[in-house]
C-alpha cells in the first residue's frame, strides 16, 4: 500500500488546515479553493481524498451549495474504491466539473506529486 510522502502530506495537511481556517472566517469561496488543492495531492490515497470530499461537502452544507451537497457524497464512495485504480490527475473534485475530467496540475503541486 503506498502512503503519502511525508513533504505531500505535509502539503495536504496545510491546505486542510487553511481551508479550516477560512471557513472559520465564513470564506468559503476561499476555503474551497483550498481544498481543491488538498484534493490534486491526495487524489491517490483513499483517505485523504475521502477527507477532502468530506470537508467540500461540509462546506457546501454551510453555504447552502446544492451542487455539491449533492455532487460530493458519490465522489465520497467513489474515492474509497477507485483512488488506487485510477484519477483523473489534477481534477479539483467539484461537483461544478466532470468527476472523470483530468485538468492542468498548478506547478508547485505538480512538484510534490512527483516527489
Amino acid at each position: 500500500m503506498r502512503t503519502m510522502s511525508v513533504h505531500l502530506h505535509q502539503a495536504f495537511d496545510r491546505e486542510c488546515r487553511l481551508a479550516q481556517e477560512r471557513r472559520q472566517e465564513g470564506q468559503l469561496v476561499a476555503a474551497f479553493a483550498h481544498l481543491e488543492r488538498a484534493h490534486i495531492l491526495s487524489q491517490r490515497h483513499p483517505w485523504p481524498h475521502f477527507k477532502t470530499h468530506w470537508l467540500m461537502w461540509l462546506i457546501a452544507f454551510r453555504g447552502r451549495r446544492w451542487p455539491d451537497l449533492l455532487g460530493q457524497p458519490p465522489r465520497m464512495l467513489a474515492a474509497l474504491i477507485f483512488s488506487r485504480l485510477w484519477v483523473p490527475i489534477g481534477n479539483t473534485g467539484g461537483a461544478n466539473v466532470s468527476a472523470f475530467r483530468p485538468m492542468p496540475v498548478p506547478a508547485d503541486l505538480a512538484q510534490l506529486l512527483r516527489e
